[in-house]
């Protein structure tokens, strides 16, 4: 693709950096930009690079947050005795759409995943398990994609939670297999969290997936 300014071809190539952004699709929101007035493209951009260099990660939970605790972690209305285990913070946003759960959470920020070299030691999974051991927790809902690398990382923590007290359930199968939670109906996924069974009820182990 032929840029006749330089300044254009670099803007169209920083756009194209994002996921899902071409060249094409890069191209029209920088003519989009240049058709709007400057204070627009400011706006933008100081949004962007304030979020970037000011976001923070919750203290306890892992969720995205503007303060060292996020606001569903300093919410006293919360259940604080379920934890909700999601891989990253998008299915946290995907899950309170559908105002049917009103626990706290915990963000594993990735999955097990020896295909690509993902270990247990590379999640939030050490922390999950200090909160179980420091927190009056009851029961811990898996809500993990209904995928190999979810299952797995399900299996795993069911094994290193089983010693502790707990009621551990997973979220209702009602999802296709191979599907993310960000994708799913508000509806759908408010029904998989509202009948959710005990983990063992459907459990898929690795022997069951094909690994060994």
């Amino acid at each position: 693709m032929q840029f006749p300014s330089k300044l254009i071809e670099d803007a169209v190539n920083a756009f194209a950096t994002l996921p899902g952004i071409g060249k094409k699709t890069a191209l029209r929101l920088v003519m989009h930009l240049l058709q709007n007035d400057l204070s627009n493209t400011q706006y933008i951009s100081e949004a962007i690079l304030k979020m970037r260099t000011e976001i923070k990660f919750c203290k306890n939970c892992h969720n995205v947050s503007d303060a060292e605790e996020c606001s569903i972690c300093t919410n006293a209305y919360r259940d604080k005795s379920v934890i909700c285990v999601v891989e990253n913070f998008r299915d946290i946003i995907a899950i309170e759409n559908t105002r049917h759960y009103n626990g706290m959470y915990h963000v594993l920020e990735g999955l097990i995943s020896p295909m690509d070299g993902i270990g247990p030691e590379q999640l939030n999974i050490q922390q999950l398990l200090e909160r179980v051991k420091t927190e009056a927790i009851k029961e811990i809902i898996m809500a993990l994609n209904p995928t190999i690398d979810g299952d797995t990382t399900i299996f795993y923590l069911s094994k290193i939670l089983a010693p502790f007290d707990l009621k551990i359930t997973s979220i209702a199968r009602g999802i296709a297999f191979g599907g993310e939670l960000e994708y799913v109906d508000e509806i759908t996924l408010a029904r998989s969290i509202q009948s959710r069974l005990p983990y063992e009820n459907y459990a898929i182990t690795p022997t069951a997936t094909g690994q060994q």
